[in-house]
């Protein structure tokens, strides 16, 4: 038995496939292009490696799209023959358990079993990296931060994964609303892993939730070796420099950026369309014309109404097809919802509440029906956490939500959701809360005038 750069046990039989196996575990933990590339050189070495080919499955589970399911039950088949081919290790047999019970539609029971490979093997970072991303794709902010924060002891300063768990530490702790421990947690990590691309992310979240966008500019323009090396995770890096460029009012600069950069490549990937269409109804919201630009973005969402893989995804596809008018692609998508509400299972709750209501609030809103939209999304609020995502990325939720009931005139209610918003940002007013307030103020002077 060879053990990993996380110290945890591999069942590799050449010193050659190991060094593929560590290259992948850093490649994925710094969300590096070389993760595929790595993984197939192991598995063409050692066809017969269950964890390689489980690894292979969850990461394609984790892409969110509907094509990628029969690649991860093919990986899942494949890990089944080599568990019964040979004996593995309880981390290896855990990982395709994880996976079994992923496609199965228990994702929450994936999270069980890389959190009991981390009760045999707390040092082992891998594993805490996909509980933390299946956690993120579910929306447990807290679980990823009791998840991390369990293991940070077995990551002293001579781990060489170290700072990639601080990095996941430095997200959770923003994502629970410990802003200065979470800037701090990001910083040391980006000393001992100067690559982590999550980590730098975790604390432009931090400089966007505190309305710093000055500190959240700079830390990107100055750390480009953190996430130039990225997929297209990079694209969403550049997405947080937009949306701090719009809080210091250069609205142009952010539409730049989507030109340069955000949809610089035409992908189809549920986290690329929602850096786009997320920042381009922003910018519509503070009276940008966008142009064409949502032409694009319907083409490839009118292609996804029946992926129904996750909920987050589904609301940026609807947002496209909001964007470019497309009623025939939004009621496939409303129906669909509907039958994925009456299912049983983790993911169909979420579709049920608060997919509907929010799916409903859009397509209310792109229709100019703000009292029905204001009541839709303020009905999807509290369950909104659920879908996934970030409070940054559900932010354009909020957005609309606030900006239909000031169009609806509901005045009281849209202040006090503005002042939750508010709450959950550290009470540091942004320009989105600073304008939409005034708003508020200045129509409540005009019947006194």
């Amino acid at each position: 038995m060879m053990f990993d750069i996380c110290n945890s046990p591999v069942s590799l039989s050449t010193p050659a496939a190991l060094d593929d196996w560590n290259g992948m575990i850093r490649a994925f933990l710094a969300h590096g292009t070389a993760t595929p590339t790595h993984l197939g050189a192991v598995l063409t070495r050692e066809p017969a490696f269950a964890m390689g080919h489980a690894a292979r499955g969850l990461f394609s589970l984790m892409l969110g799209r509907a094509e990628m399911v029969d690649t991860a039950k093919e990986a899942a088949a494949a890990a089944r023959r080599a568990k019964a081919a040979a004996p593995c290790s309880f981390r290896e047999d855990a990982w395709t358990r994880a996976l079994d019970h992923w496609l199965d539609g228990h994702p929450s029971k994936a999270i069980a079993a890389m959190e009991g490979v981390l009760n045999r093997h707390p040092e082992d970072t891998l594993s805490a990296k996909v509980s933390h991303a299946i956690r993120f794709i579910l929306g447990d902010a807290g679980g990823m931060r009791r998840s991390i924060e369990r293991v940070l002891s077995a990551h002293g300063p001579d781990h060489a994964c170290r700072g990639y768990l601080l990095g996941c530490h430095a997200f959770a702790l923003e994502e629970t609303g410990d802003y200065a421990a979470a800037e701090a947690a990001g910083r040391e990590g980006l000393l001992y892993a100067p690559d982590d691309s999550w980590g730098l992310h975790a604390v432009t979240h931090v400089y966007d939730m505190t309305a710093r966008p000055d500190a959240g500019i700079s830390l990107i323009e100055t750390h480009t070796n953190a996430w130039d090396h990225c997929n297209n995770f990079r694209y969403h890096v550049w997405w947080h420099k937009a949306l701090l460029h719009m809080d210091r009012g250069e609205l142009d600069v952010a539409l730049g950026l989507y030109d340069a950069q955000i949809r610089a490549d035409k992908t189809d990937d549920y986290r690329d369309i929602s850096n786009a269409t997320s920042l381009l109804i922003r910018l519509e919201l503070e009276g940008i014309d966008v142009g064409p630009r949502w032409e694009e973005l319907a083409d490839l969402a009118q292609n996804r109404t029946d992926d129904g893989c996750v909920v987050f995804a589904d609301l940026h596809y609807m947002l496209a097809l909001t964007g470019a008018d497309r009623p025939e692609a939004q009621a496939a998508m409303t129906a669909r919802f509907a039958r994925d509400a009456a299912k049983s299972g983790e993911m169909p709750s979420r579709y049920a509440d608060p997919g509907v209501a929010a799916l409903s609030g859009l397509n209310a809103f792109a229709e100019g029906r703000y009292d029905a939209a204001f009541a839709d999304l303020v009905a999807a609020r509290p369950a909104m956490q659920s879908i996934g995502g970030s409070h940054a990325q559900r932010d354009v939720f909020e957005r609309i939500t606030i900006d239909a009931g000031l169009r609806a005139g509901r005045y009281e209610q849209t202040e006090a959701v503005i002042v939750d918003r508010l709450a959950r940002r550290a009470g540091r007013a942004d320009r989105f809360t600073t304008t939409r307030m005034a708003r508020i103020e200045e129509a409540r002077r005009i019947p006194a005038q």
